[in-house]
Order: structure tokens, then sequence, then C-alpha cells
């Protein structure tokens, strides 16, 4: 579904399940830090609201988004139940914006393959800084809150599916 047909802040507050004692990992980019402040603001809101402690929501920041692989796969090792990365990487005058984006997205996809635990994709690309602004609590809302629903959903279904 196309984000500008899809306010990302909203969700039917109902078909979230209980969050209490779910543990979460977030790994947020340094890089377009207004925007990632943000995104990491509304998960963090998101998952308070449902239940998760706030001592049971583990940060860690990386340089750029490119390094979220990287500190995805260290912080699925620390026992979470889940981990949401937060990255903006908006297009420039070079071919980079598609390294990174492509690199970062088959990475984060490898370790939701491979991984203990489910990496939610927070990345946000985008042609410019409006529309990043326009998903980090804008207009569209904020992705953040969506990545924080779709964690703890995830984390449910493990927890069923493991039974």
């Amino acid at each position: 579904m196309a984000t500008r047909n899809h306010n990302l802040s909203d969700y039917d507050i109902n078909s979230v399940p209980a969050a209490n004692g779910m543990k979460v990992g977030i790994v947020v980019s340094e890089w377009n830090d207004n925007v990632t402040g943000a995104l990491l603001h509304g998960a963090v809101s998101t998952l308070t609201k449902h239940g998760v402690a706030e001592t049971d929501i583990h940060i860690e920041t990386v340089p750029g988004s490119f390094e979220l692989i990287h500190g995805s796969m260290l912080m699925s090792q620390t026992g979470v139940d889940a981990v949401i990365t937060i990255g903006c990487v908006i297009r420039g005058d070079t071919p980079h914006f598609d390294y990174i984006c492509q690199g970062t997205t088959q990475g984060l996809a490898q370790l939701n393959l491979t991984g203990p635990v489910p990496v939610i994709y927070g990345l946000i690309t985008t042609n410019n800084m409006e529309q990043a602004l326009d998903r980090c609590g804008g207009r569209l809302g904020n992705k953040g809150d969506e990545c924080a629903v779709t964690a703890i959903k995830m984390i449910a279904l493990s927890r069923k599916l493991r039974k």
C-alpha cells in the first residue's frame, strides 16, 4: 500500500496484542537525526502505550543506515524479542542512495531469515526532506508508530508459533 494513501500512525488499537513483558531493541541511525529522532520518539511512545516497560526498550545508535544491519545483528543477540531499525535515506545527486537502500534492505531481510528474532524495517527512503518529514510525524503520520505495532504483532506471532 502506498504511504500517500495511508497514514502511518493509523491502526486498529484492538488488533494489537498486549505487550507487557516484551523486550524490544531499537537500532537508530544518527544520519538525518532530525528525522530518525522523531521516528524513535514515535516507536518508543507506541511501545509504552501498549505495555512495554521503558526498562525493556533498549536503544543503540549507529552512524548511518547501512550500519543498521550490523547493529541489528548485535542487538538481536542481547535477549530482546524483536529489533526495530530506524533510518532515513534521502535521494541525492549520485547513485549512493540506491546502493545504501538496496544493501540495507537486503541485509535486514537476511537477518529476518536467519536471525533469532524479528527485525522490523523502519528505513524510510525518500526523494527529499519534505517527504521524510511527512513520514516522521507530519501529514502522513509516523513510521515509528507503525514499526512499534509491527514489532508487537511479530513478537506475539513468534510466541504463539513457538509454543
